[in-house]
């Protein structure tokens, strides 16, 4: 052991990592085991080689696609009886690692609400099934170990550099770029200490509960909470002092938009503040002060005064942060002399009635202030009035009512039809919108006008979506050229080629025939060419699926085993984007029947964990068919109740969110997520634990087509 005038010597080097190392955290081994962290992207497994006094690498872990940043080790639990490893890193993502593998067992992928914005600074253990993360954001989360993002703390108005847990509970404490070490206690802001520089770089908090922070002065600070270890009332007076003397930088610091000249006197801080942490500005021989108020002792410290403000406003002092975003322009809001202020971000981009209608959602205040708040965002920021939604609508699904395979999702529009059934007049305009939900919200009986009403007539869908366009001709010229390269063992006879087309003939209702048990047979031989030259036979066996008999055939207890199989390993992300597109379709199909639409809810499992890797790449003909698929399962869970499924369909739906472009996709997923979410409180918290609310507002501004602003605006009236 160390100590007793014992001197450390070099016990071993260790190459591995081919860049600078940026974390190490020990655990995992009793002898002495550790996890290092790098720039090289990677995080390494390292245990005691007790042969020649060192270490032996275990494992290079890799998942990043930038730097590595932090790492914690998550104890043991029944689940994982080894315990987990944690890194985060630049790329904003999360990686979990298991002990035994170098791939990551899932990755926490930074995008909107469900994962961090910016690079992950640090990690903190709350027990063996949850933990923390903070990042660049300005937000920290709490996941558990599954993936699932519980909930996410705001406070700090800038980069989060630390983390750090109080023993034997689950509050925590954070430091970061805003000047502030703040301590949180049951999932709130507890108190703000400004501290006399820029950058608080780290913290740790003691056995005892005392917490340790260092900052870009070089200094480190010891807070308590103990008055036996509380400093002397002289050392608290040079804090202070040196505190006072601070300059704050406004595009730094949480001070909104300051403009010296509307600012009030010192008379001012003879008001008490409202909450612990507050800050108030002031205007003194011309300068502009900075004061926080102090519950625990009653009066207001000064933590600095604000350069370059003088005469400042928000045009000239550039984008604010607030929340770990930059806007534009973060109006203070006071609703009551008596009550807290409120936070308003806005961007000049955005819709200032869907702001305003957001900013008293998030703050729940009364809708009444609806009309003052858009208001007085277009009073200050010389808003732009939003153009009138088109009165041009087609079938929000077919198009002009029927699917072209490989076509773009533009599609011709019918004038005034219902967007899913072509019949009706539905035209609508934004201030309708706001007008009914305002008198929703407000229980306005009065609002009688036939033509305000707004009609939800997306979800809950109620049938499945299916691909039907076909070219008969086209896929039987395909099928009979690439049967001409075919191998021997698979090339099919002339009587083969016929029995297909009788067979396509029957299923896109071009005669009166059923298929027959021969025509199957064929089909199913087909279906297992060699993957280069399937895809004629994939779109014959899409087609073929929507008619009873052969959605009876292949779903049934007998056959469906193989037919799944067949499909599953078509979605193989490696393969082929014809063959993904078309098992996508046929499966979407199989719901048109009672047969297929209990082998894909038995299966939704499988099925939808495989079907979810065909995300990545740009196809947006496959990302349509893959919304379509979580739109069906949507329809069937929305009859059945299923929270389970509907917890795995919002978590695709979330997931798919972050890598779709295509608004047709889109529009899909917003009403698989409407019919969810309908009449199902459960489903609602669900969806809200996700983070789903925010990743789909973006949509609500939408201007073409119409149908994915209606459908995300109806979408975000139930979350």
């Amino acid at each position: 052991m160390a100590g007793e005038g014992s001197t450390f010597r070099l016990r071993c080097s260790l190459l591995g990592h081919g860049q600078d190392v940026r974390g190490l955290t020990r655990g995992l081994f009793p002898e002495g085991g550790f996890v290092s962290v790098s720039r090289d992207r990677t995080a390494r497994l390292w245990a005691p080689d007790g042969l020649n006094r060192g270490f032996t690498e275990m494992h290079c872990m890799s998942g990043h696609s930038n730097f590595v940043s932090c790492v914690c080790i998550i104890p043991p639990s029944d689940l994982y009886p080894r315990g987990l490893i944690a890194t985060g890193g630049n790329d904003h993502n999360i990686c979990i690692f298991t002990v035994d593998n170098p791939a990551p067992l899932y990755i926490l992928k930074g995008h909107k609400n469900t994962g961090h914005e910016d690079c992950v600074r640090g990690l903190a253990i709350l027990s063996e099934m949850e933990f923390l993360s903070c990042a660049n954001d300005a937000s920290v989360r709490r996941w558990q170990i599954s993936g699932e993002c519980l909930q996410v703390y705001y406070g700090h108005t800038n980069y989060i550099y630390s983390i750090s847990v109080f023993p034997r509970c689950k509050d925590f404490v954070t430091t970061g770029e805003d000047r502030s070490l703040r301590i949180w206690k049951k999932g709130e802001c507890a108190q703000t200490i400004r501290l006399p520089a820029q950058s608080v770089w780290c913290c740790c908090v003691l056995d005892n509960g005392d917490i340790v922070v260092g900052a870009s002065d070089g200094i480190i600070r010891v807070f308590t909470e103990s008055l036996e270890r509380t400093a002397s009332a002289e050392e608290i007076q040079a804090f202070e002092n040196e505190l006072a003397q601070a300059s704050i930088d406004p595009k730094t610091g949480d001070l909104g938009d300051i403009n010296a000249d509307d600012l009030p006197g010192r008379e001012h801080l003879k008001d008490p503040g409202t909450r612990d942490g507050q800050t108030r500005l002031i205007k003194d021989n011309g300068k502009v002060e900075a004061y926080q108020w102090s519950v625990s002792e009653g009066r207001w410290i000064k933590i600095g005064d604000v350069v370059g403000s003088s005469g400042a406003t928000q045009q000239t002092s550039g984008k604010v942060l607030f929340e770990g975003k930059e806007y534009d322009y973060v109006f203070t809001i006071d609703v009551n002399e008596n009550g807290p202020s409120y936070k308003l971000p806005y961007n000049i981009t955005d819709d200032p009635w869907l702001t305003a209608y957001n900013f008293l959602q998030k703050n729940d205040l009364n809708p009444m202030f609806l009309d003052q708040v858009a208001k007085f965002i277009m009073d200050n920021t010389k808003g732009q009035t939003l153009l009138s939604t088109s009165n041009q609508f087609s079938d929000p699904f077919t198009g002009a009512g029927r699917y072209v395979p490989g076509s773009s999702s533009g599609s011709s529009t019918v004038p005034g039809a219902d967007p899913f059934t072509g019949n009706n007049i539905y035209v609508k305009h934004l201030g309708t919108l706001l007008n009914a939900l305002y008198c929703l919200s407000v229980g306005m009986s009065a609002y009688q006008s036939t033509a305000a009403k707004v009609e939800n007539i997306y979800f809950p869908k109620k049938d499945a979506v299916t691909f039907d366009q076909a070219n008969p001709t086209q896929i039987l010229g395909k099928l009979k050229e690439l049967n001409g390269s075919a191998a021997e063992e698979h090339k099919l006879t002339e009587d083969d080629l016929i029995i297909l087309e009788k067979l396509l003939s029957a299923t896109c209702n071009t005669s009166a025939e059923t298929p027959t048990a021969q025509q199957l047979q064929t089909l199913w031989r087909a279906v297992n060419w060699p993957e280069d030259i399937v895809f004629p036979a994939l779109d014959i066996l899409r087609l073929s699926v929507r008619h009873p008999t052969v959605n009876e055939n292949f779903c049934s207890e007998k056959e469906h085993v193989q037919f799944i199989i067949l499909l599953l390993k078509f979605l193989n992300p490696k393969g082929k984007q014809a063959n993904q597109l078309l098992a996508l379709r046929a499966l979407c199909n199989c719901f048109v029947s009672h047969a297929g639409q209990k082998l894909m809810m038995e299966q939704r499992d499988e099925i939808m964990t495989q079907a979810i890797e065909t995300k990545s790449g740009n196809n947006k003909n496959i990302h349509i068919a893959l919304a379509t698929l979580t739109l069906n399962y949507a329809v069937c869970l929305h009859k059945v109740n299923n929270i389970e499924g509907k917890a795995q369909c919002l978590s695709v739906i979330s997931t798919v969110m972050e890598v779709v472009q295509d608004l047709e996709a889109i529009f899909r997923l917003l009403v698989a997520l409407g019919t969810l979410i309908s009449d199902d409180t459960n489903a609602v918290q669900l969806a809200k634990s996700l983070g789903v609310d925010s990743q789909i507002k973006k949509y609500a501004s939408v201007s073409e087509p119409a149908k994915v602003k209606e459908c995300c605006r109806f979408v975000l009236n139930l979350l």
